[in-house]
């Protein structure tokens, strides 16, 4: 069992990689198209320079996954590390193929592809690494809001394209792609960056010290069952969604008859994530 919870979430990782190689090189890549974070960086800079935009990929993603590491859950950056390392490499073995002449269908399966290749790394414990990364480090040390921070980034990065190769039309078609990736990531994963979860547990301090070592704040309210007068904990955390396969897995592993209500957060007000 171990070794599948191991070897299950990599394959997962590898085969939302190769969903996402697929998009850049079938459709988004012979268009001229952007996709969302550091992948379009790496999308500008080739087309600009004629290099190779899959090691370009990899190349900026590598100092992010560091920073990550230093930062953020482990386990979640090495499963990016998988996902970037296997969409770089599948970008070296599926040829690039002209799909469709259409950009803008292009530009809508791109997203599509991108998005869904992109939701299940999220799902089950990692992503894609790039943008979502730096806003989520970015977070941690000031209570910003995530998705503002992504939008910005992603702008600048389709308004690069738009300046430097005067194409306004593919920079508008990127925009449409990025936004139907966004859009297919808050359908299928959740729509808020930031979650709070409300834990029902009978292991309530094993599972609270495992929480703050994380680390995340914890908050243990005293709860009674209206049907059997049971007297249980209910521990209150709140986490972003980039954690949240980590958080699953965590509590089952601690208490697998364990409640978790799961609710989406619009905003934090005092201290969140800061050390």
């Amino acid at each position: 069992m171990k070794r599948f919870a191991i070897i299950g979430p990599v394959f997962l990782m590898i085969l939302s990689a190769v969903a996402v190689g697929c998009g850049f090189q079938l459709l988004l890549i012979p268009e001229k198209l952007l996709s969302s974070g550091v992948s379009g960086v790496a999308m500008v800079i080739g087309y600009l320079s004629g290099w190779n935009i899959g090691w370009l990929y990899f190349a900026l993603n590598v100092p992010i996954l560091f920073w990550g590491y230093r930062v953020l859950g482990k386990r979640f950056i090495l499963l990016s590390v998988v996902t970037v390392v296997s969409t770089a490499l599948s970008m070296q073995i599926i040829p690039q193929f002209e799909l469709t002449d259409d950009r803008l269908l292009a530009s809508v399966f791109g997203g599509v592809l991108v998005g869904l290749g992109s939701t299940a790394a999220l799902r089950f414990g990692g992503s894609t690494g790039g943008f979502d990364i730096i806003a989520s480090i970015i977070s941690r040390s000031r209570n910003l809001p995530i998705g503002i921070l992504i939008v910005l980034l992603n702008t600048i990065v389709v308004a690069a394209l738009g300046f430097l190769k005067d194409d306004w039309n593919a920079a508008l078609y990127s925009m449409l792609s990025i936004y139907l990736t966004g859009k297919i990531i808050d359908a299928v994963h959740t729509p808020h960056h930031k979650i709070t979860a409300f834990i029902v547990t009978t292991h309530t301090q094993e599972l609270a010290s495992r929480l703050l070592k994380i680390p995340r704040g914890v908050t243990i309210i005293k709860t009674r069952g209206a049907f059997t007068s049971e007297e249980r904990d209910m521990l209150m955390t709140v986490t972003t969604r980039y954690e949240l396969a980590e958080l699953r897995k965590l509590v089952t592993q601690i208490d697998s008859k364990a409640f978790v209500n799961v609710v989406q957060t619009i905003d934090v007000i005092g201290e969140f994530r800061k050390r």
